[in-house]
């Protein structure tokens, strides 16, 4: 029987992905038209959501964007077989965002039903876990070391030194906990594959409290997630009644589980400590470190906190070896890298690929230049406390420490493009705001600091003693840098610093004329 996909992602069902289906379902018992409509995670090409496919002897055919509308023509013009239409686009796989993609954790998003354990089985799904297994805890742990692999949550710290270090320390229970609070503008990863593929977070999990010794294990997530919650939460039971997850999940008498919990959306969560204050049912507030979590986390025991695309990696590492995953990527940023663009870009969406690229490929190449048709004037990478980089930055390498030399951000993958009606001003203003907003109020510089930052830059773009105040700005955002107990704190100087060097102009008062955007 013929099988047409629609993805059922929370971008596509905002783009009308049910009506879409809804339509496909009456219109083929209409015709008396025999077929299965699988529901998907997305392909990650937001521009042509909601795409729908069809299986052919020949691949898997998308057309997009498709409107509920649409479908009686489609189907008149023999969708079925993969006919021609003007919302034809051919081959997926084929497409040059798919085709110019390395899809390691990605691979499946977009081409199973999330919650089909067996199609998910079929694809390659629990063989990393089997080759755990076979190699023991110290091994994988090796594995994971050996590949380069570094947390992609934004701090970029390896992940196999952090997993041998909660593994050698000795107590009665350890722990880990995946960070999946995603808070960072312009960041979706982390939903997607909840949303498209949750049981390679799952199996991501279990080889690390595998690896580790822990029988225990959380999922933080974000209220903000209704549809990702749901879906993850109905993938752990189904990997509970098939004996992946319970009391035999690593052997007989020898069992591992994972619970989800969903936080209320305080940014400051993300912070790893924070997250654990809150998962232990207190205020999510920053702890000052020393002790580390890997030695004093969760309930005072060892504890691994990882992102859900940093553990998304491991089964693939397993499977294909670490070689395999140290081979691909720049400089010490190893294997890929779920970039994900949005902003005034033509071609937004999710774009996996090894670390190397320069930002002017990202943005100009994979993200085809400006949307509005206005230049580009900067990007800010790594979430809403990244740093703007204009286009005379664009040829920075992505990597960690290429970005690093520049006062850059990675983050989480995210990069956001600003056409040239943006005012820089503005946006490093937002960021002492967002920072006086979201703080958890524990540390002086981070609390007072972002207000009085706020209070510094209108003085500026009111005109106010011109001098004096951008070094006391400066000042202050090296206060931040250096006091802060986090990165909220301390990394919220990154944007208003770039602002303040490459777009000075923005920070002088403006003219009435110059409110006027055309």
């Amino acid at each position: 029987m013929t099988r047409i996909f629609v993805p059922a992602d929370s971008l596509a069902l905002a783009l009308g992905a049910d009506d879409v289906a809804r339509c496909l379902s009456e219109e083929l018992t209409r015709r008396r038209v025999k077929a299965t409509i699988v529901r998907t995670g997305s392909r990650g090409m937001a521009w042509l959501e909601p795409l729908v496919e069809i299986e052919t002897p020949g691949g898997r055919v998308g057309y997009g964007p498709v409107k509920a509308r649409d479908v009686p023509s489609l189907l008149d013009a023999g969708l079925l077989t993969g006919n021609g239409h003007a919302l034809l686009l051919g081959p997926v796989n084929e497409l040059p965002w798919m085709s110019r993609q390395t899809r390691l954790v990605f691979a499946r998003c977009g081409e199973i039903d999330p919650l089909d354990l067996e199609e998910f089985r079929r694809l390659g799904g629990f063989l990393g876990f089997e080759r755990a297994r076979a190699l023991g805890p110290a091994e994988t742990i090796a594995q994971v070391t050996a590949s380069g692999l570094r947390g992609r949550g934004g701090a970029g710290f390896p992940a196999g030194v952090k997993w041998k270090s909660a593994a050698d320390t000795q107590a009665s229970r350890k722990f880990v906990v995946c960070n999946a609070d995603e808070g960072d503008s312009g960041t979706f990863a982390d939903r997607m594959l909840m949303e498209g593929d949750p049981f390679l977070l799952i199996e991501g999990m279990a080889i690390a409290g595998f690896a580790i010794g822990a029988s225990k294990a959380y999922v933080y997530s974000r209220s903000e997630y209704p549809r990702a919650n749901r879906i993850f939460a109905q993938a752990l039971e189904l990997a509970r009644r098939a004996g992946v997850l319970g009391e035999r999940a690593f052997a007989p008498g020898c069992g591992f589980d994972i619970e989800l919990r969903v936080g209320a959306g305080a940014y400051v969560c993300g912070e790893e400590t924070a997250l654990l204050e809150s998962l232990e049912g207190k205020r999510g507030m920053v702890r000052a470190k020393p002790p580390l979590p890997v030695h004093h986390g969760l309930f005072g025991k060892p504890t691994i906190i990882n992102n859900v695309l940093t553990l998304a990696s491991v089964p693939w590492i397993l499977v294909n070896g670490s070689d395999a995953y140290a081979a691909m990527g720049h400089g010490r940023s190893r294997g890929a890298m779920p970039i994900q663009l949005s902003g005034m870009l033509k071609h937004t969406g999710l774009f996996e690929a090894p670390f190397g690229m320069t930002l002017s490929e990202i943005i100009n190449d994979i993200g085809g230049g400006s949307r509005s048709g206005r230049p580009i004037k900067a990007v800010q990478c790594g979430g809403p406390l990244g740093a703007y980089f204009p286009p005379s930055l664009f040829d920075t390498i992505y990597d960690y420490e290429a970005f690093a030399a520049r006062d850059g951000l990675i983050g989480h993958g995210g990069i956001v493009a600003f056409d040239d009606s943006a005012d820089m001003g503005e946006q490093a203003r937002f960021a002492m705001e967002f920072c006086a907003i979201e703080s958890c109020g524990k540390c002086t510089p981070c609390r007072i600091g972002a207000v009085r930052g706020q209070e510094v830059i209108d003085k500026l773009r009111n005109g106010e003693r011109t001098q004096e105040n951008v070094a006391l700005l400066e000042d202050l955002c090296q206060t931040m840098k250096l006091g802060s107990l986090c990165a909220l704190g301390g990394f919220a100087p990154y944007p208003v610093l770039s602002a303040l060097r490459h777009f000075p102009e923005d920070f002088r008062p403006r003219s009435p004329e110059k409110e006027q955007v055309p």
